[in-house]
């Protein structure tokens, strides 16, 4: 037996021609290519029709406007005329929310939006979390009243004045200056309560324009906080009247306060706070 014969070869089985091998639906269709992908989302964002080009516009637009309200500068709608003389009611002014941010505080003479809670305000309304939300939205672009909890006055006084009214010519005080508040609604008297304060630091004193319809620092004198409100409740600076038309201005920086002097060189300061 011829053990070196090799064993014929089989033949390999031909492949039917015309039939390509089927690979698997992965080799068919290859992962997308992570720099494919922004432009595919491009092309779905620009596609679509103008429905979708106009969703897409007025969402990208609400998200800006929300942001720059949360931010940079919020409407806020004048609900009361306790400001009358510098603000009506209905206008929507514009709160420069970047005013205080850096290192800087109100300052006499400042219309300021705050958040009366723990000064005004000692118990919040309760309001459900639906209407919260569209009240906020709708606030943060000046198409609804703002939060109960929210207002709008004229800074009278800083940390460590005193604040008195009235002196003997029917003058309010400061730090026992005299103070000619050219911005009083037409009549008004400064004050038709009298009262002396000195404000705690971190703390200012509150006065509405149109002193006859105005609750102000002088209503919560004898609640707790003794109706100053802290500086950290303070929402930002009114710099604008941004509607109505007819109405549209940046506000009128006042004089009145300055040449009162600081805190501890008023003639009187240091007295007792009382109303």
């Amino acid at each position: 037996m011829d053990t070196d014969a090799q064993l014929p070869e089989r033949d390999r089985s031909p492949e039917p021609e015309g039939v390509k091998e089927q690979g698997s639906r992965s080799s068919r269709f290859p992962p997308a290519s992570p720099r494919s992908r922004p432009a595919a989302a491009w092309r779905w964002l620009t596609g679509g029709g103008p429905l979708r080009r106009a969703g897409l516009l007025l969402t990208v637009c609400l998200v800006s406007l929300l942001l720059v309200s949360n931010y940079l500068v919020q409407p806020f709608l004048v609900p009361s005329g306790s400001m009358r003389g510098t603000l009506e009611v209905g206008d929507r002014v514009l709160v420069d929310k970047l005013a205080y941010r850096f290192g800087d505080a109100p300052r006499r003479g400042d219309v300021v939006v705050f958040d009366g809670r723990e000064s005004f305000v000692q118990d919040a309304p309760s309001e459900n979390v639906v209407t919260a939300l569209i009240r906020r939205g709708a606030s943060a672009v000046g198409l609804m009243q703002p939060a109960p909890t929210s207002y709008v006055k004229r800074v009278v006084g800083v940390g460590g004045d005193r604040v008195r009214c009235c002196d003997r010519r029917g003058l309010l005080e400061v730090n026992g200056h005299p103070v000619l508040e050219d911005y009083l609604y037409p009549g008004d008297a400064p004050s038709q309560v009298p009262f002396d304060i000195v404000v705690p630091e971190g703390k200012l004193w509150v006065m509405g324009d149109h002193r006859s319809d105005s609750r102000d620092s002088r209503d919560h004198l004898g609640e707790p906080g003794g109706g100053t409100v802290p500086v950290d409740r303070v929402i930002g600076r009114v710099d604008w009247i941004g509607w109505p038309l007819d109405r549209m201005t940046s506000l009128r920086q006042t004089g009145a306060f300055a040449d009162v002097p600081d805190p501890g060189r008023g003639a009187g300061h240091g007295g007792i706070p009382h109303g």
